[in-house]
């Protein structure tokens, strides 16, 4: 299954810059894991995240549902493009 896809299918209505949203699978050790980092800007990702992590813990529940039709589990992280280059900057 495409879950970058399927990730896109879920957060697009809830952020105003869609196409400025970019998922990428981060390397994971366990070959029944998928790791999805979602960099969006920080505007976006504050409501991604949602007070106290709500509309982020909705996310996960709905990704992993489909995983679990796969065995598969996925973790989901959220940054800003923002937080890439403070970091940046420190190095």
């Amino acid at each position: 299954m495409d879950y970058t896809s399927l990730v896109h299918t879920v957060i697009d209505p809830i952020i105003s810059k869609p196409e400025a949203v970019l998922i990428r699978e981060q390397p994971n050790e366990g070959d029944k894991d998928i790791a999805l980092l979602i960099v969006a800007e920080s505007e976006d990702t504050a409501r991604l995240i949602g007070k106290r992590g709500v509309v982020a813990n909705a996310i996960r529940n709905v990704i992993s549902v489909s995983g679990k039709l796969e065995n598969i589990h996925i973790h989901l992280k959220f940054e800003s493009f923002d937080q890439d280059k403070k970091e940046e900057k420190k190095e």
